[in-house]
């Protein structure tokens, strides 16, 4: 039996990436999956590796950034699969880029994919979580805010660090209805940071020395294992926090 047996959980962006190694590792542990993305390709692609775990997954094709979508996707989820007890808000827009060069309409949609749609969601999701006696969010934010040098990192920063504030106060908001909102800052093996491993090897490898446990976490084994004690009772008494998930790279407090 799995931790997670019973529960469903809402995923977006679970078609690669961090987001397929949630996806995966909470399939493991016995949840129902459902998956959203933009890529109908790679969502079907990942649904059938996911049923091959024996648990029941769904997927929908949705943008994050348009609310209708945000709408569509927790309704088809929980028609599918009964309700949500587990929401990651993964999907997100947002990357490096220098103050100087970035626009308002990239801002704006980085904000737009970000904090929006993690607000939208969660409200969302909150009656139905309310509905089973509970849940578990989990927000995907980042340690880029405490970097010693967050040049080209502001605008992305500023997305996440909305999130987290989201987090902190869902968290201190909802504890009442036995729903615990908490967020990872990772630092995962993904598909763009492949393609920058392998174009610049001699800067990604000056990068992973820096990292004092030496290596970049895995999707699955690393961010996905801390994903399923977040929406496991292990973490019944956690609520509120970030878990820098990232090998001790980055300072906090």
């Amino acid at each position: 039996m799995g931790v997670l047996d019973g529960k469903v959980a809402l995923i977006t962006g679970g078609g690669k990436g961090v987001g397929l190694g949630i996806s995966q590792a909470l399939s493991k542990e016995g949840a129902d999956i459902f998956i959203c993305g933009r890529h109908t390709k790679a969502l079907a692609t990942a649904t059938e590796q996911l049923q091959a775990n024996g648990v029941r997954a769904e997927y929908l094709k949705g943008n994050v950034s348009d609310g209708d979508d945000c709408s569509a996707i927790v309704a088809a989820c929980a028609d599918r699969l009964g309700g949500v007890d587990i929401l990651v808000n993964n999907a997100n827009d947002a990357m490096p880029i220098p103050l100087l060069e970035v626009s308002d309409d990239d801002f704006t949609r980085f904000f737009q994919t970000g904090p929006l749609a993690v607000l939208r969601l969660m409200k969302a999701c909150h009656p139905l979580m309310v509905a089973r006696g509970g849940g578990s969010v989990i927000n995907l934010v980042t340690s880029a805010a405490v970097r010693w040098d967050m040049a080209t990192f502001g605008p992305y920063a500023a997305v996440k660090e909305a999130t987290r504030s989201l987090t902190r106060a869902a968290g201190c908001e909802w504890g009442k209805d036995n729903i615990r909102v908490n967020a990872i800052a990772p630092h995962a093996m993904t598909p763009s940071l492949q393609w920058w491993t392998e174009t610049y090897p001699e800067e990604a490898d000056a990068f992973v020395k820096s990292i004092p446990l030496g290596r970049i976490g895995d999707p699955e084994a690393d961010i996905g294992r801390i994903a399923v004690f977040l929406a496991s009772q292990d973490a019944s008494y956690l609520s509120g926090v970030t878990i820098p998930a990232d090998g001790g790279h980055s300072r906090w407090g």
